[in-house]
């Protein structure tokens, strides 16, 4: 069983509904429509009402060129209400309320209300108007029972550890239960099931793909996992990657952002995305450890990178992989060592003045960039933030027409 969790009012949720019923078809799950409130899942876990708001207007512009991207890449093109947010109390209420047989229906009629034709779904007309073409009462939404089953499968959505939406939560067949967050984790939650799902994306391969840039930190897990594919990309689609290292702490620093992003997530959010790692290295197929040494100093492996970027795999892997503190100098000699480097000629270069000047211009370069995390890919005047977005990527190489902010 895959139970959808939405609320109209948000765009990610948005596009998810717009393949929930083909994510049930492809793995024969049944399909169940849990309407919740997105506003008080927030209150519940003391989160902002507008999340985008509280970002760094870096990362606040990626989010927003990110979820038009994946709409285009969906044929499903998002279009801001020009009130967004609009209260969708009224509206939530009205899903819940309604026959479980009307639910789908009526959801995808409330989505084209708000993101397609810009209607006011917290207009009482509006909502009798939809409602009456669908055999619903308007008059359900002042319901008390209605009003408390809201309530309560909202607070079920906080109990199982939601802090968003969509989220899609599957049952086994054995009685096990998780769930994953996001319209780009669909594909996650059909292979979970033994099904597959299909990359997103029309372009077709191109005989002049242009070049990526790949902006990166070891400290990264994140950056680990796109470590680990980037180079096969490239070779699949005929260009080439150039590997920049930057530090990272010091890009949060210049706009803004916490310096250890993980601890400053709420606990909901942070555990997620702890499992949102191994479901992203099970995936790929590449092995993952959490490090013992976590938060990483990555300064002086950094400064080996920029000396010699063939020893960039090997420091990934004896972070991310085998848990062990490259940042310990006598630690970071041994894996060059045994990796067939001079580690200690690399670990004096690390003073090196023209090495220490380089990873500075490059994560300044990066701040300039508008790169707002690792790992970042740049791909003609576009960039991609997140291992996750590898296949937009994949897109942009072969000349994909991005859709603008």
């Amino acid at each position: 069983v895959i139970t959808f969790y939405y609320d109209v009012v948000c765009p990610y949720a948005y596009l998810g509904s717009t393949r929930a019923r083909a994510l049930a078809e492809r793995t024969g799950a049944q399909l169940v429509y849990r309407p919740i409130l997105l506003g008080g899942v927030f209150k519940a876990l003391d989160a902002p009402q507008e999340p985008a708001r509280q970002m760094a207007p870096q990362k606040a512009r990626l989010n927003t060129l990110d979820l038009l991207r994946q709409g285009d890449l969906m044929g499903q093109p998002v279009s801001w209400h020009p009130r967004h947010p609009v209260r969708s109390v009224s509206a939530m209420r009205l899903l819940v309320g309604c026959d479980d047989a009307v639910r789908p229906d009526l959801t995808a009629a409330l989505y084209k209300a708000y993101w397609v034709d810009h209607e006011d779904i917290s207009d009482r007309a509006t909502l009798s108007r939809i409602a009456g073409e669908h055999g619903v009462d308007i008059a359900i939404i002042d319901d008390p029972a209605v009003k408390q089953a809201l309530f309560d499968t909202t607070a079920e959505a906080v109990a199982l550890g939601g802090f968003g939406v969509p989220i899609w939560k599957v049952r086994f067949d054995d009685g096990r239960e998780r769930f994953w967050w996001g319209a780009d984790r669909i594909h996650l939650v059909a292979e979970a099931l033994g099904a597959d799902w299909p990359a997103p994306g029309t372009a077709e391969r191109t005989d002049d793909p242009l070049p990526i840039t790949f902006f990166h930190d070891v400290s990264s897990p994140f950056s680990y996992l796109g470590s680990t594919q980037i180079a096969r990309l490239a070779e699949e689609e005929g260009t080439t990657v150039a590997w920049v290292p930057i530090l990272l702490g010091a890009l949060f620093k210049e706009i803004g952002t916490p310096i250890v992003p993980l601890p400053a997530m709420n606990a909901a959010k942070a555990r997620y995305y702890a499992q949102d790692m191994r479901d992203w290295s099970a995936h790929w197929g590449v092995p993952f450890r959490m490090p013992s040494a976590f938060p990483l100093r990555t300064v002086a492996p950094l400064r080996v990178m920029l000396q010699d970027p063939a020893t960039t795999p090997h420091l990934y892997r004896a972070a991310w992989a085998e848990d062990r503190d490259i940042g310990q100098p006598e630690v970071l000699t041994a894996v060059l060592d045994e990796a067939g480097f001079d580690g200690a000629a690399l670990l004096a270069g690390t003073q090196d003045p023209a090495v220490k000047a380089q990873l500075v211009a490059n994560t300044a370069r990066a701040v300039q960039t508008g790169v707002c995390g690792v790992p970042t890919f740049q791909v003609g005047d576009a960039i991609f933030w997140g291992q996750d977005r590898l296949e937009h990527v994949r897109q942009a190489v072969r000349g994909w027409r991005l859709p603008q902010g």
